[in-house]
């Protein structure tokens, strides 16, 4: 049995949380039982996790979308305050963990799909972050648009959206995982051929063709599953805890 401050002390260092500038709390968003058996790991702290979690007698939720983002309410009611009552009446801790958890250049989300894509020599999408939120990586070989999206079809088994460009063939790719479409100028400044993010919106149409990069949405929810297995299997490695993974087979 693990204390739970020794958990979260574990991921801040292992995250380095407090070099991020973020748009949400990193750490321990909601304070549990003190001794930690199970942890579950989620993308997001939907009341569906927090059933499982519940169901499960887990001890910690471990998530990458917590709550009290910038900009909402501050009143716990409604939606958020029926979750956080869950968590609060069984004794639940809530771990959330945003772009620390896309940036770890081995646990993180950007890294995890540069490895099912089989990208190579991985490098900042912007030079001047120390910790960089979106990477570049090049395949082995040049393939067609088309064949590159096939590949992320099966990768990711989602409906990918591919913005075309008139770059015919794709080899120098930019990535950073969720909402960051609007990223797709730093790829081109790069001189990326193609540039995959989770979202879409309707400025990247045009700026796919205008800065000549194929742009492929891919998925927020499925371009984020795997930044929590695998912070959740290094924490059941380290502590010798009890790790479950919840799909929320969010479509988004």
């Amino acid at each position: 049995m693990t204390q739970l401050n020794e958990i979260v002390s574990w991921c801040d260092q292992t995250l380095s949380s407090a070099q991020f500038k973020d748009y949400a709390p990193n750490g321990l968003q909601i304070e549990g039982t003190s001794e930690v058996k199970h942890v579950l790991c989620a993308v997001t702290a939907s009341e569906a996790a927090i059933d499982a979690a519940i169901a499960m007698q887990a001890d910690v939720l471990l998530v990458h979308h917590g709550y009290f983002w910038k900009g909402e309410p501050y009143p716990i009611t409604g939606m958020r305050g029926h979750r956080i009552k869950k968590l609060i009446q069984n004794n639940i801790s809530l771990l959330a963990y945003h772009l620390p958890l896309d940036a770890h250049p081995t646990l993180g989300n950007n890294v995890a799909i540069a490895d099912l894509l089989e990208l190579e020599r991985i490098e900042a999408l912007d030079p001047n972050e120390k910790f960089p939120i979106g990477n570049i990586g090049y395949l082995t070989q040049a393939v067609s648009p088309e064949t590159f999206k096939a590949k992320l079809q099966d990768t990711f088994d989602f409906n990918i959206i591919h913005l075309p460009a008139q770059v015919k063939s794709i080899q120098k790719i930019g990535f950073c995982t969720g909402g960051a479409q609007d990223f797709i100028a730093k790829a081109a400044a790069q001189g990326c051929d193609a540039y995959i993010s989770g979202e879409v919106s309707e400025r990247t149409f045009y700026e796919a063709q205008e800065l000549n990069v194929h742009y492929f949405a891919c998925g927020h929810h499925a371009t984020e599953r795997y930044g929590v297995q695998r912070l959740g299997k290094a924490l059941s490695e380290h502590f010798s805890l009890k790790y479950t993974y919840f799909e929320l087979n969010n479509p988004i």
